[in-house]
């Protein structure tokens, strides 16, 4: 069944599965570095701007 599918794809239409395959592969990527990292690298990333603030005041 994929076979036919891909066989009856003309032009442009491979751009757009191709394009669409890149987007899932992106997210799908970010999500899982995401589930992967270390609780207290998320909490030093999101303090910075806070640092950043006080840093600046003093």
């Amino acid at each position: 069944m994929f076979k036919q599918f891909v066989h009856s794809l003309q032009g442009d239409e491979i751009y757009m599965l191709l394009s669409l395959s890149i987007f899932f592969a992106f997210f799908i990527g970010a999500t899982i570095a995401m589930f992967r990292m270390k609780k207290s690298h998320l909490e030093y990333m999101s303090d910075i701007p806070l640092n950043e603030e006080i840093e600046a005041s003093n």
